[in-house]
């Protein structure tokens, strides 16, 4: 079995560290992420730099990436304006995000669920006219820091109708602030699976430490991709007290050991996650680089 892991480090791992890395910087990270054999990077997100100031010079990172054949390199946007520069500098996937919730996606990006599922129609009939895959992701399909528990029932709603419409290549399910519980992981993926829907991810914040089990539990029940960033860094600006990524590292060290192919070299990971500790002067969360590999896990 072979499973694509998403390495979001240079996007979500990064957009809210009270340290803003360069763009040289941020460069250099996505480089030895494809370097390490991640079959896919959200290397970058054009929003208002304004508003998330260490995704600032989108353009200037991508344009400086040594591109590896076979890497996909992900763009994530969250309108129209986002799409045309997504489009402009060469992404090869664009990333659009919604939040299952208004009251969350009213903060993340000034639109009602409603409304982002028209843009979301939108972006996807535009990725078809260009030629580009695009997935769709749901942000806070688990639960919402001020609207509460998210039903399944609504965000698998959000997805028969999008599917009616406008069918993206992939539906991802987002753990925005680490509250779900493998349960809802498999009832979620099952039920997009069920849908119809074409290949189902899966994004896991790991603030209550339930990110690695959600992670399993969304393998178990048919997801064939993972989010995770570098070192377990990462959280949302505009979420209260919401922590990192499952790290990467860590996720490839799980499923390596279960015998899932990833195609991810876990010991230039690992060098990885410790090179980018020092760029933000910090020791990250992820535990794998600071353990390192035991002996019977494949590298």
């Amino acid at each position: 079995m072979k499973l694509v892991v998403c390495d979001v480090g240079p996007r979500d791992g990064l957009q809210n560290e009270p340290v803003v890395l360069p763009p040289s910087v941020r460069t250099e990270l996505v480089n030895r992420l494809a370097g390490c054999g991640l079959p896919r990077i959200e290397a970058v997100s054009f929003v208002n730099p304004r508003l998330v100031p260490a995704m600032a010079d989108a353009e200037a990172v991508l344009a400086s990436v040594v591109r590896v054949p076979g890497v996909v390199y992900a763009g994530l946007v969250l309108n129209e304006k986002g799409y045309d520069r997504a489009l402009a500098a060469g992404v090869d996937e664009i990333h659009y995000a919604f939040a299952m919730t208004d009251e969350f996606g009213l903060r993340n990006q000034n639109q009602t669920s409603e409304l982002g599922l028209e843009v979301g129609q939108t972006l996807i009939g535009r990725a078809r006219e260009d030629g580009k895959p695009i997935t769709v992701s749901f942000i806070v399909s688990f639960g919402c820091p001020f609207a509460g528990p998210v039903p399944a029932a609504r965000v698998l709603g959000y997805a028969e109708r999008l599917l009616a419409s406008s069918p993206p290549d992939e539906i991802c399910v987002a753990d925005t602030i680490g509250v779900g519980v493998p349960s809802q992981v498999s009832e979620l993926v099952g039920g997009l699976l069920a849908l119809g829907v074409a290949r189902v991810g899966a994004h896991f914040h790991n603030t209550r430490n339930t990110g690695y089990a959600n992670a399993l539990a969304a393998v178990e029940a048919g997801a064939s991709v993972l989010d995770a960033s570098v070192g377990g860094t990462g959280g949302c600006p505009f979420a209260p007290r919401a922590t990192g990524n499952i790290a990467t590292e860590d996720l490839v060290y799980m499923l390596t050991g279960m015998g899932v192919e990833t195609g991810v070299e876990l010991e230039p990971l690992l060098e990885t996650s410790r090179w980018l500790g020092k760029q933000l002067g910090k020791e990250l969360p992820g535990l794998v680089s600071r353990a390192g590999v035991f002996p019977g896990i494949a590298s």
